[in-house]
């Protein structure tokens, strides 16, 4: 869809910090992040909701793949999910790394990392795929 920002990701035409990618499933981290890390997992192909994904199954063991990644790449105390999905009608899986042994706000506000940061953020999380 030309009017979707993830399918403009996807087709390279929207910049974004990649940290994974196979033929099906894309990862990148989020533009407004609520945490050093908060990856998004999106379907390469458009679909609007996560259940509507066929891979499901698939799509659930990729959101893993990334984050044992995340774990093994930045520490966080534990990471947590989401699959809200209202501001972008794309499924989108957020995975949200937590930095603190206990639960911090669910949705708290965007954080602000330099560019070079999500640069190191993202790499972080890249070289341990």
């Amino acid at each position: 869809m030309d009017n979707c920002i993830f399918c403009q990701i996807v087709a390279g035409k929207s910049p974004a910090y990649r940290v994974y990618e196979d033929k099906v499933f894309l990862a990148f981290l989020d533009t407004k992040p609520r945490f050093a890390g908060h990856t998004l997992v999106i379907p390469k192909k458009h679909y609007q909701w996560v259940y509507d994904v066929p891979e499901f199954s698939r799509y659930w063991q990729t959101v893993l793949k990334i984050t044992k990644a995340i774990q093994a790449g930045l520490k966080p105390a534990f990471v947590s999910y989401l699959t809200y999905g209202l501001e972008v009608a794309h499924a989108h899986i957020h995975i949200l790394p937590h930095y603190n042994q206990q639960m911090e706000e669910i949705w708290p506000s965007v954080k602000h990392f330099s560019s070079e940061e999500m640069k190191k953020i993202a790499e972080k999380i890249r070289k341990v795929i």
